[in-house]
């Protein structure tokens, strides 16, 4: 451990820090090569720290030294990125190290500001293997790194021009910016810690400091209000709390992204609230999640009423908020005290169908929570809603989802299907620029949640106490009593006529030319095709291969041609499990839809059972999208082990598809008057439990990724010499690869992701083994 030299202003630093004894404090530790990240929460501040150094085989135009610091409050931060000065990009390393000044975090408090909010921060030891220039700092928001990070290196010059460069405290540097609501200050310090030859030259014109080789005190700070974190005690349940000491890791997690305002989508690039994360999460985790007021589940619910569209009940997709808000504001000429307002955007089609599907999880559950929830005053965030409850805005939002899926119940078209916003390219989670195939009536949306949510109105309605009990009103839409029976009456035709429109059948000979030209077009994957196994999993004895669009075409550029509207993006995916999680065969369901259900999971079963490219198993994980089916060039050009939403794995769709199988399986061992064909069908239901352990088995084999966003994999035909490769795949974080074809930046994963926190609650059962 490096002693604290004597100098009083070090002292002085130490002084304002809080002790344990006054204040609890939590850190934590997570490695991710090439990313080291420290977590540091106490009743001041909570923070994130990034420190990332190249290893020898990253790629150095993608991977290079820097310090991210990344507040929770107004989803702010600091980034501040190096070179060496004298030798070779690759050669600059950066630890934060323990010490006397925090072990390796510890709180910087200063008092008072200006606007009457205390600086807050961190502050540590930071130790460069040799000499350095920091050639680009960032100070403000998280979303203004993110633009440079995974734009084109994008940077405002209304923010840059802000930042000042000033000697510190004799042989430090100070870098410190005003933001754009002229009264928050984001400060970042270094000086010289146990380093004689330590040595730092400002350039403040150019706002590089350089300095030598050695050990340097920093902190980074600002004065803006925090929040309010909910401990891992209050995130849990009462009878999940055995979970603190059997996942410390995952529950401390938990905690630095749950506040008793709402739960934060991801650490560091999400550090705020998205709706359709939370709610994905909430939905999940809920068997673990505290209830009640000031609850977890009621933080998630509360978040989205209160940000709900007073004028059409949207549910709100982001919030942006803080110095960055005032940017977007400003340069839509909005200016005085409304400059620094929240904005909320409501782009997608997807998050409005998840807010009754949780509220009805919740409230059948505990109806005593209805009364207290929902009246409830909103506005105390988005202030457009003020004079409004949120059993208001709860209604807005099931009117809306009424409205919406009326016209497929009357005619069931292709054009009554439910398409991406006009003007958007993206609408659901799959939100990148081809996560879609460029498709723009999306499977998830039409297949499951439309009708999950259909069924959910029909329940809140028959509760009372969630939507008014009236029949003023002539039209059967808003005749809100009727709701019980009418949700249930648009749920089954959604159920039952939206699928077929999705699927696809190809025979086993084509299946397997079209995965032998994706080898031979992929620039990621030259191994076996594997297709064999196609005539192992066949959906039926004449070898067909069913699978599901990802979406279809919906292009309003062949608004006059109905098949090409109807054209499916043939991209074999993991949102299948969206259905087998949300629906479940019911009494109202038709002898036609039981045998087009069961078609359905046995397709999706196969779909797992046979290994990449002829299925989506790979040793690293069930990859979320896969092109080897489509025939298609562009398809297989877009969909890479590269892109954001192409084949790679994502922790929390794993969790999603193993708990709806599970949900498949134990809904046939449940006592209800249904014969379910996948119940009765030995072949059927034994290849779903083979699915699900085969599915079970990959997960428990990749286990140290399970907690972060997404990852990929590189695929070596050699079969690798470095240990970590299995069958040819070594497991690779996403932000490491090169992004692919017309895409401006690499994506980098968080390390830690609400969702995928979300096996905490989904858990193997050793029953169906």
């Amino acid at each position: 451990m490096y002693k604290l030299s004597l100098l009083p202003l070090l002292w002085a630093w130490l002084t304002y820090a809080q002790s344990s004894d006054e204040c609890n404090v939590t850190t934590q530790y997570l490695s991710d090569p090439p990313y080291d990240n420290y977590f540091y929460s106490d009743c001041h501040v909570d923070a994130q720290v990034v420190v990332t150094s190249p290893l020898p085989d990253s790629n150095l135009s993608i991977i290079g030294p820097r310090v991210i610091v990344a507040w929770p409050a107004g989803n702010s931060g600091l980034a501040a990125f190096f070179q060496p000065q004298d030798g070779p990009n690759g050669t600059l390393r950066i630890e934060l190290v323990n010490s006397t000044v925090g072990n390796p975090l510890a709180v910087y408090r200063d008092g008072n500001s200006d606007n009457n909010y205390p600086y807050v921060g961190v502050q540590g030891v930071l130790l460069f293997n040799a000499s350095a220039t920091l050639t680009v700092p960032i100070l403000g928001s998280v979303r203004t790194i993110r633009d440079f990070t995974e734009g084109p290196s994008l940077l405002q010059q209304v923010i840059q021009d802000a930042i000042n460069v000033t000697q510190y405290n004799e042989t430090g540097a100070s870098l410190s910016r005003l933001w754009l609501d002229n009264t928050t200050i984001t400060n970042f310090n270094m000086v010289p810690f146990e380093n004689e030859n330590g040595a730092i030259q400002l350039d403040p014109e150019g706002r590089t400091i350089s300095f030598d080789s050695g050990y340097y005190h920093f902190q980074a700070y600002f004065n803006y209000p925090q929040l309010q974190q909910l401990t891992p005690q209050d995130v849990l349940g009462e009878y999940s709390q055995d979970l603190i000491d059997q996942q410390p890791s995952q529950t401390t997690s938990l905690s630095f992204l749950s506040y008793s305002e709402k739960l934060l989508a991801g650490a560091w690039r999400f550090l705020t609230y998205f709706g359709r994360d939370s709610m994905i999460s909430a939905l999940l985790l809920e068997p673990v999640l505290s209830t009640g007021n000031g609850s977890a589940m009621e933080a998630v619910i509360g978040a989205v009423l209160e940000r709900v569209n007073r004028t059409d009940g949207s549910v709100c997709h982001e919030e942006t908020l803080g110095d960055y808000a005032t940017y977007l504001n400003m340069q839509n000429n909005i200016t005085g005290e409304d400059a620094t307002a929240a904005i909320f955007t409501y782009p997608m089609i997807d998050t409005d169908f998840y807010l009754p599907i949780l509220m009805d999880v919740y409230f059948t559950k505990y109806p005593e929570r209805i009364e207290p929830m929902l009246s409830r005053e909103a506005g105390s965030i988005d202030t457009a809603n003020e004079n409004m409850t949120y059993a208001d805005l709860a209604l807005s939002n099931a009117q809306k989802i009424v409205n919406h899926t009326a016209p497929f119940v009357d005619n069931q078209t292709i054009e009554n299907l439910l398409h991406l916003k006009e003007g958007e390219v993206v609408g659901q989670w799959r939100d990148s620029t081809y996560g879609l195939g460029n498709g723009r009536i999306p499977f998830d949306v039409n297949c499951a949640l439309a009708p999950a949510a259909l069924r959910a109105v029909s329940h809140l309605a028959a509760l009372g106490g969630v939507y008014p009990n009236t029949t003023s009103r002539t039209s059967v839409l808003t005749n809100y009593s009727g709701w019980s029976s009418l949700g249930l009456e648009f749920a089954v035709t959604w159920e039952e006529k939206a699928l077929p429109f999705f699927e696809l059948n190809l025979t086993g000979s084509d299946a397997s030319s079209r995965v032998n030209n994706f080898i031979q077009m992929s620039t990621f994957y030259d191994g076996p095709s594997n297709n064999e196994s196609f005539s192992t999993y066949a959906n039926s004895p004449d070898d067909t291969i069913s699978l599901y669009a990802i979406a279809l075409n919906g292009s309003e550029s062949v608004a006059n041609d109905t098949e090409a509207r109807s054209a499916p993006i043939p991209i074999l995916h993991t949102d299948t499990g969206f259905h087998l999680f949300l629906l479940n065969l019911t009494n109202t369901s038709s002898a036609e839809y039981a045998e087009t259900y069961t078609r359905f999971l046995n397709s999706t079963a196969h779909s797992i059972l046979r290994e990449f490219p002829s299925g989506l198993l790979t040793p690293s994980g069930l990859v979320v999208a896969n092109p080897a089916l489509s025939g298609s060039e562009v398809l297989i050009a877009n969909f890479t082990n590269s892109a954001y939403h192409g084949t790679v794995i994502w922790s929390w769709q794993l969790a999603l598809m193993a708990e709806g199988l599970h949900r498949q399986l134990a809904f046939c061992n449940a006592s209800l008057d249904i014969t379910a064909p996948h119940c009765v069908d030995e072949y059927v239901y034994n290849t779903t439990r083979a699915a699900y352990n085969v599915l079970w088995d990959n997960i428990e084999q990749n286990e140290a990724q399970l907690q972060s966003e997404v990852w990929s994999w590189r695929y070596d035909s050699s079969g690798g010499n470095n240990g970590t490769s299995r069958d040819g795949f070594t497991t690779t974080p996403l932000g490491e690869l090169p992004p692919p074809p017309g895409v401006s930046g690499s994506t980098e994963s968080n390390v830690r992701q609400l969702w995928s926190l979300t096996f905490l609650a989904v858990t193997r059962d050793e029953d169906y083994a």
